[in-house]
């Protein structure tokens, strides 16, 4: 499905996140038929830990494919819940249907006073349970990516029981880079993470802690464990969207991932991936057989160079933006520039020009869509009124932009403490 785009570039009225979210009401009863039906066949298993919510809580949830949602809404008996939706989500349903069901719309790792008020709004006047997903994207490599501090401190401020959504199966079934969506078993650990009574006792902190603990997942490591296979015959295609560098001779953004099976361009070395999901050498050592591993390699790498003061990187980047959730809006060209510093956006927005500057804590996390339907791979930024999406001319560089944007980020916040 191609991307809807506006015919021209003038400025639109932004989307209103003002609005109080509203009761699904009848239609959480089709969404729930709906999401059983989705399931059948894949086996799902859900395993209770602790009492099941008997009234409004914030439900917490990994986040790795559209499958999450199947699970949620399977998982828990309470009637109604809202959850918190982005902007592009609204764009891919229309504004006007995430809301009616339930949707509370918001930019992407961006700070918003008027989405804490409406999740307040919906535990206290609609009596509702909320849901999260506080890794804010899907997950890139199938493992727990950054979970904010701050989620800890929304619990205590929400002060409805918290619950937490495990799931697994749900990456290695239909990973981002490759959609194969493979027919595979689901399951589900709902525990429940923070009472009512604990609310009163316990730190920020403390409710936070226990949060990163129930939602530490590694997809790859649950696949190979469980015993389950991937027979999709193009199970490596894309691989090079999240492993773009060569562990044997480092080069970068030089990889293939085609059939079953992971080449550098560069050095000419290769990897198969089984059906249980572990890498194997053609010839030579096995530098990664874990998927995760390779990715955390890269994330060193990255880690260095940004400590080093040496990392950089410049594309020209196509641009478009998405004011008010119904179509993108083309904006031309523009730069992208990141450093240890931050992240700076060129671009000309409706007639102006115009550059945002990201130091490393005014940016915690940035969001990728790979291939995004179908037109490449994007980033999105947030700015006032507004959601910039940009798309580099360099071959997948825009997983070691997300990786480097947390890197510097827990650089500055190192400065500011120190």
């Amino acid at each position: 499905m191609a991307i809807r785009k506006r015919k021209d570039n003038r400025k639109r009225k932004p989307f209103d996140f003002r609005k109080k979210p509203i009761k699904p009401w009848t239609l959480m009863w089709l969404i729930k038929i709906l999401c059983r039906i989705m399931l059948i066949g894949r086996k799902p298993k859900w395993t209770y830990v602790g009492n099941k919510p008997k009234g409004p809580c914030l439900i917490l949830s990994n986040h790795a494919s559209f499958s999450d949602f199947f699970m949620l809404f399977t998982s828990f008996k309470t009637f109604n819940m809202n959850y918190v939706m982005t902007i592009d989500a609204s764009y891919d349903f229309t504004p006007f249907l995430v809301r009616l069901i339930g949707g509370i719309t918001k930019r992407k790792f961006a700070t918003d006073l008027v989405l804490m008020k409406n999740l307040k709004y919906t535990v206290d006047k609609l009596h509702d349970s909320v849901v999260i997903y506080p890794e804010a994207r899907y997950s890139l490599d199938g493992t727990t990516s950054y979970i904010p501090e701050a989620i800890g401190k929304l619990a205590k401020f929400l002060n409805v029981p918290v619950y937490t959504l495990k799931l697994s199966g749900n990456h290695v079934c239909d990973p981002q880079w490759n959609k194969y969506k493979a027919n595979l078993p689901l399951e589900a650990v709902i525990t429940e993470t923070v009472s009512q009574e604990e609310l009163k006792t316990i730190s920020a902190s403390e409710i936070y802690n226990r949060i990163l603990t129930n939602l530490t997942y590694d997809d790859w490591a649950w696949l190979k464990g469980k015993g389950n296979i991937l027979t999709c015959e193009t199970r490596a295609k894309n691989l090079n969207k999240i492993l773009y560098q060569c562990p044997h001779c480092k080069a970068k953004h030089k990889m293939v991932g085609e059939g079953t099976t992971l080449t550098c361009t560069a050095c000419g070395k290769k990897w198969e991936e089984g059906e249980n999901g572990v890498l194997t050498a053609h010839d030579g050592v096995t530098e990664f057989s874990h998927i995760p591993d390779w990715f955390k390699w890269q994330r060193e790498n990255v880690r260095k160079e940004v400590l080093a003061g040496t990392y950089y990187f410049e594309a020209e980047v196509d641009v478009m933006t998405l004011p008010d959730g119904i179509k993108y809006v083309p904006q031309g060209k523009g730069k992208l520039v990141q450093t240890p510093k931050g992240t700076t956006v060129t671009v000309n927005l409706y007639g102006e020009d115009k550059t945002f500057n990201y130091s490393g804590t005014q940016l915690e996390s940035v969001h990728v869509e790979y291939d995004y339907k179908e037109e490449g791979d994007w980033l999105d930024f947030s700015i006032p009124d507004d959601s910039v999406w940009v798309s580099p001319d360099v071959k997948d560089c825009v997983t070691m932009l997300s990786l480097a944007t947390e890197e510097i980020r827990d650089l500055a916040k190192k400065a500011i403490k120190s």
